[in-house]
């Protein structure tokens, strides 16, 4: 049962929906547009603040449901937990109906903390929503709210393991925020 909760995860992840809420709203590929990224910043400028926060909300759920899942049916298990949270979160980052290029994983580890580590989320969106206030940068906030969840976590998680994942995610994303971080410290970051 774990492989296959592992493996729902990842299919759970690896739903683009930014890709099929812009193309079947706007008749756009996301992909083609604004930052070419799938995930709710590139929807919410290419198709709109509303469809960005459908994205937004569709990629947490896709994150978070799965570990639902497996913490329903395994309980006592945090590493299963875990594994299926960290698989949902590399589904959207590496879909495979998109030839493995997806997403940087915001929405998506969000969803994940969510469940299993709920003080940290929130921590994590509360400083991104004031970040992004503040500087209008979404990767700027994305970054500085993965360092608060990191945090966060580690003095809230009810499990170890939940505090580790937490520090794996946003390892991740320093990766999938590379070019990101490169275009913050020439000072060349888009602004929201």
């Amino acid at each position: 049962m774990p492989a296959a909760l592992v493996l729902l995860g990842y299919l759970a992840g690896s739903i683009p929906f930014g890709v099929l809420v812009t193309r079947w709203a706007r008749g756009v590929d996301v992909r083609a547009e604004g930052s070419g990224n799938i995930g709710a910043t590139n929807v919410a400028r290419v198709a709109g603040k509303k469809l960005g926060v459908l994205v937004l909300a569709l990629d947490a759920l896709k994150g978070a449901l799965p570990v639902l899942l497996s913490l329903r049916l395994m309980p006592d298990s945090p590493r299963v937990h875990v594994a299926v949270g960290l698989a949902a979160f590399l589904g959207h980052c590496f879909p495979v109906w998109l030839k493995f290029r997806g997403g940087k994983g915001v929405a998506t580890a969000l969803g994940v903390l969510l469940v299993l580590v709920p003080l940290a989320a929130l921590a994590g969106a509360a400083v991104y929503g004031l970040v992004l206030a503040i500087t209008r940068v979404s990767s700027l906030g994305s970054l500085t709210a993965g360092v608060v969840a990191v945090v966060t976590a580690a003095f809230t998680a009810r499990a170890p393991e939940y505090a580790v994942l937490s520090g794996l995610l946003f390892a991740f994303m320093l990766w999938t925020h590379r070019s990101n971080i490169l275009r913050l410290l020439r000072h060349t970051e888009r602004r929201f």
